[in-house]
């Protein structure tokens, strides 16, 4: 048998298996027989589990058996299946090898504790290496002062990104919309001082309000040849003010046939 080199080999943690045909049936009783399918990379069929299928035999035959073997550690029907893999010595001393994870049908490789102290220095070397580089970006030499720190660049941008973020203005429909609610508030709640002229303090409504002018009617006086108009009393000119109307047409006299 050829020996794969190591440097060849994939790494499980980075891929996935899934198979839709057995997803809408997948349960605790057949889940091991969906991870055993053949195109299942994470499956290794040299393990107990093919003797015992291949014997017809119950999952409880695999304590009187040594070697490798996959067993259902954890379920939580129907979304999630914990499967372990783990080589046996004897019926009651076992030791783990692997665990993998079935979520909505997708079988992935829990990462084992190597792997994410890896991961997590390699995460934070990153950031580390990210931070010195930028820090070195504005450091500035020069032969009589030395080392300083140069922040301009920086500085002129956050400025530039201001001034373009300044409010725009608000649309015709907005305004008009903003001047129609105020309309109805202030039919709704009228003001109680007014100022009559800038300056001066306001003054109550009520006593501002100029008094109320009754207007009489002219009385009408029909003839049998004629239709004239008789003047009203007016009232006197000196204490009340009458606004100027526009001029109305004469009347036109109508002509007894």
């Amino acid at each position: 048998m050829a020996i794969v080199p190591h440097d060849k080999v994939p790494n499980q943690l980075s891929i996935s298996w899934f198979d839709s045909a057995w997803v809408p049936h997948l349960n605790k009783d057949n889940v091991l027989d969906y991870f055993a399918e053949r195109s299942n990379p994470f499956y290794d069929r040299t393990c107990n589990n093919e003797t015992i299928r291949m014997q017809r035999l119950g999952l409880e035959h695999l304590e009187n058996l040594t070697g490798l073997e996959y067993v259902l550690l954890h379920h939580q029907e129907p979304i999630l299946y914990v499967i372990r893999k783990q080589r046996r010595h004897s019926q009651k001393q076992v030791t783990t090898l692997a665990d993998y994870y079935i979520i909505a049908g997708t079988v992935y490789q829990a990462p084992d504790v190597g792997s994410i102290v890896n991961s997590r220095l390699m995460t934070t070397l990153h950031h580390l290496e990210s931070a010195f580089s930028e820090a070195l970006s504005f450091s500035r030499y020069h032969p009589a002062k030395g080392y300083s720190w140069e922040f301009k660049e920086e500085q002129n941008k956050s400025k530039k990104q201001k001034k373009k973020e300044k409010e725009e203005p608000g649309s015709v429909f907005q305004c008009k919309r903003v001047d129609t609610l105020l309309g109805v508030l202030t039919t709704k709640f009228p003001p109680k001082f007014v100022q009559v002229h800038p300056g001066e303090q306001p003054v109550p409504i009520t006593e501002a309000a100029p008094p109320k002018l009754e207007v009489k009617s002219e009385k009408v006086v029909v003839t049998t040849s004629t239709v004239r108009t008789a003047p009203a009393t007016r009232p006197n000119p000196q204490n009340i003010q009458v606004k100027q109307e526009p001029k109305t047409q004469p009347e036109k006299r109508l002509k007894l046939m």
